[in-house]
Order: structure tokens, then sequence, then C-alpha cells
């Protein structure tokens, strides 16, 4: 019997090509004269860890942290402990926290940065990622839009309706287009897959869980999403993305399927 070869494990580079919207598609020789692999880092983060405190005054990081699988990592904004940003593979984190760019005027509130969910991410050295900021046209379009969607991410969840259908169909909203724009998703047949658990909407919709598991219990009813038990509790398929938009939009009187007034 012929023995079977395995397939050679992808490098580091080749990863963030195929996976990130940032290198996406780079040459790995080009990149690698830019990211060093050895000064890169492979670390991985445990669920319910915190990973750093974003905005301390005066104070900025080393590394930009891109998401290799699994995830979710959250940001939670420390005044209000709301949830304003959600990262899973193939997007990056702590671009916010670097001493360049829009990093030097996009400052906020202390908020605190945590892995929701064992993850696995890629240490990007400060040094290197600006290096290639300044000399590389296509990367710097790249991420100053990763801040763009950052803002427009949170301003849609901090303007969401406290109308509670209103206010899921907003934040899933929101993960679509970023996770389009990204490139991310979604798959083959138009559908989007979201490891969601609910205390994760309710903290950034600033509901109670009760009434989030109606929500989605109602979304579900409609078939515009489907709660994927059998592959986790917290998987959520967004099967129509367009009847989202309309409960996004829609007055009390519009969500016939929710019951309360």
């Amino acid at each position: 019997m012929a023995k079977r070869t395995s397939s050679p494990t992808p490098t580091l580079l080749s990863q963030l090509i195929h996976q990130t919207h940032l290198f996406r598609d780079f040459s790995e020789d080009w990149l690698a004269g830019y990211l060093s692999p050895e000064a890169l880092k492979l670390e991985k983060l445990f669920s319910n860890r915190p990973v750093y405190t974003a905005f301390l005054p005066e104070q900025f990081h080393d590394f930009l942290y891109v998401i290799l699988d699994e995830g979710l990592v959250i940001t939670r904004s420390t005044p209000l402990d709301r949830i304003i940003a959600i990262n899973y593979a193939g997007s990056c984190f702590g671009f916010r926290s670097l001493p360049f760019s829009y990093g030097q005027a996009s400052r906020a509130f202390p908020c605190l940065v945590e892995a929701y969910k064992t993850t696995h991410v890629l240490k990007i050295p400060l040094e290197q990622v600006q290096r290639l900021y300044e000399d590389h046209e296509l990367f710097r379009e790249r991420y100053r839009f990763i801040f763009e969607l950052s803002q427009k991410f949170e301003y849609h969840l901090l303007n969401c309706s406290a109308y509670p259908p209103q206010a899921v169909a907003t934040l899933l909203r929101a993960l679509i287009y970023q996770e389009r724009e990204l490139g991310n998703q979604p798959d083959a047949k138009g559908i989007y897959h979201f490891d969601l658990p609910i205390d994760v909407i309710a903290r950034a919709c600033q509901l109670n869980q009760r009434t989030v598991e109606q929500v989605l219990k109602g979304m579900q009813q409609m078939e515009f999403i489907k709660l994927c038990k059998e592959e986790g509790d917290d998987l959520i398929q967004v099967l129509a993305p367009e009847a989202l938009k309309e409960v996004y939009s829609a007055t009390r009187e519009k969500v016939s399927w929710w019951p309360l007034r």
C-alpha cells in the first residue's frame, strides 16, 4: 500500500495572503520583505481572557493582531459595558491603538479587548506594519478601510433602536456588511454564518438575554435566520439578509411577528 503524503502546512504568510483582507493576494515572497517570519508571533487566546485595554491615556500598543481561525474577539466600552466591536477569523484588531496613521486620532473611553472564545492570532510588530503602510498604496487604502468599517459598525450599534427586533436586526446587518466588505462571507449559497452567543447580542444591543431569545425565535419562525443547535448553540445562519433590512428600518407596527407593542 502506497504511503499517503500529508498536505504541507501553510506558512504564516500564506495564511495572511489567503485568509485576511489586509494582505489578500499579495505575493508571499514580496510580503516576506516586510514581514519577517521570525518576528511574527503566533499566539493562542483563551476564552474570556482580556487581551489588552485600548485607549488608555498616552498608551499605545506594539502589535497588530490578525485572527487566523475560530474566534470571536470582542471590544467592550468600559463606561457602558457595551460591546462596540466583534471580530471573526480573517479580520484584525488593535489597529486603533497603534501610534501612526488614524490610530493617533482614534481615541475613546478605555475599552477592554477580550477573546470571547478561544482563538489563534498572529501578532505583527508595529515597525513592520508601519513600514508596509508607508511603502505600499494598496495596503494603505485597505488599512484606511478597516478604520472606516470599525467606525460604521460602532455607529450602527450606538444608534440602534431600543425596539428589540430592530436592535437585533441592526447588529446582524452591521455584521453582514462588515464580513461582506472584508471578503469573508457569504458562502456559495449566499448564507452568512455567525458564531454569536446570546450574551454577546444582549450586551451589544443593550437588551436582556430573554428578550434576545424571543427575537431570535421570531426571526427563525419567519425564516430570516436559522439557529443551528446541532452545530453549536451559538451558530446563527442568516438566510434572508434583505428581509433583515426591512426589520432594521421598520416601525413598531410593521414587525407583525413581534408580540409586544
